[in-house]
């Protein structure tokens, strides 16, 4: 129990050395998941391990931070943590994300080349025996486009606040060049950068629709009432359409499968008496859910909307006409 409480009053030494603007009690009892009244005590025993912690006025609350950050003996990483790093880069450039995975690659040698001589020596057996035993099981499905020039760009208009310029092979007029604010970037099946064009809602763009990607020579910045994570949860997966309350019911043979997955992050999921399993949420993007849908075979029943009964069926009959 002593060394775990140690190993919690150095991580939070660490989330106070990471933040520039500090954290309340409350951001450090949930960061490290405990109580305030804890979260007061490890404050207190970081405070006598490092006294330069500073105290911020931040009515009706205060914050607390380190300001110089950690001495290298506090942050020597471990072999877990670089074998983490490591297959997350593996994940990135096995799904087509080879620019991002080059800036995990990049992250782990300065890592490495700040820890101690001596340090990386006792790192390194245990290092490689994970990296050895541990593999990315890679599951078939389309490869993201990742332009790393591209995507520079969209970073440095979001960055500077300004506008961006591209040509789009897609919508109702393709070919035709786009001025628009971006938003921000979704990866994930497919790669899309959120922006709206002047006096335009929010859409999702797609990347490998894009070309001729030019930063804009006008300010442009996302209301600060928009959020990024509230537009894709309106979503099911990256499309987004007209919101819909979608109501699903698991048959019981496969309601322990049903229990375990997400659906949607802000499903409600309830077992009923029979054995099956009823899912509510509400999204956009039934097109995708319908594609979903077909992974469970017969298991699902489709309560509501009536209208995603009439997809499901009409995706059927587009398959059977081409293959039966």
């Amino acid at each position: 129990m002593r060394h775990e409480l140690a190993g919690r009053v150095l991580k939070l030494a660490r989330m106070l050395a990471a933040s520039a603007e500090g954290l309340t009690l409350d951001e450090m009892a949930r960061g490290l998941e405990i109580g305030r009244r804890t979260a007061e005590r490890m404050r207190d025993a970081v405070r006598e391990l490092f006294p330069e912690m500073e105290e911020i006025d931040d009515p009706p609350t205060r914050r607390f931070r380190i300001p110089g950050g950690l001495d290298g003996i506090f942050q020597s990483p471990s072999a877990e943590e670089l074998a983490a790093l490591r297959s997350a880069a593996e994940v990135l450039e096995s799904a087509g994300a080879g620019p991002r995975a080059e800036l995990l690659r990049g992250l782990e040698h300065k890592i490495l080349s700040a820890v101690r001589a001596p340090a990386r020596r006792r790192l390194a057996p245990d290092l490689e025996a994970l990296v050895q035993a541990e593999t990315i099981a890679v599951h078939a499905g389309p490869r993201p486009f990742e332009d790393g020039v591209v995507l520079g760009t969209v970073r440095e208009a979001i960055k500077s606040l300004m506008s961006l310029s591209f040509i789009y092979d897609g919508g109702s007029t393709p070919g035709r060049r786009r001025t628009v604010t971006p938003y921000g970037v979704l990866f994930g099946r497919s790669n899309y950068l959120v922006a709206a064009e002047v006096e335009g809602e929010p859409r999702s763009w797609r990347f490998d629709r894009m070309r001729e990607v030019r930063l804009g020579d006008t300010p442009a910045a996302a209301p600060e009432s928009f959020s990024l994570a509230d537009f894709a949860q309106e979503s099911f997966g990256i499309y987004h359409g007209s919101m819909e309350d979608v109501v699903l019911r698991v048959l019981p043979e496969r309601a322990a499968d049903a229990l375990a997955w997400r659906f949607h992050v802000n499903q409600v999921v309830e077992p009923l008496e029979d054995g099956s399993v009823r899912i509510s949420f509400r999204a956009g993007g039934m097109l995708e859910l319908a594609w979903h849908l077909f992974t469970w075979s017969d298991a699902i029943e489709v309560l509501a909307p009536e209208s995603l009964r009439l997809l499901l069926v009409e995706e059927l009959e587009k398959a059977l006409r081409r293959h039966r």
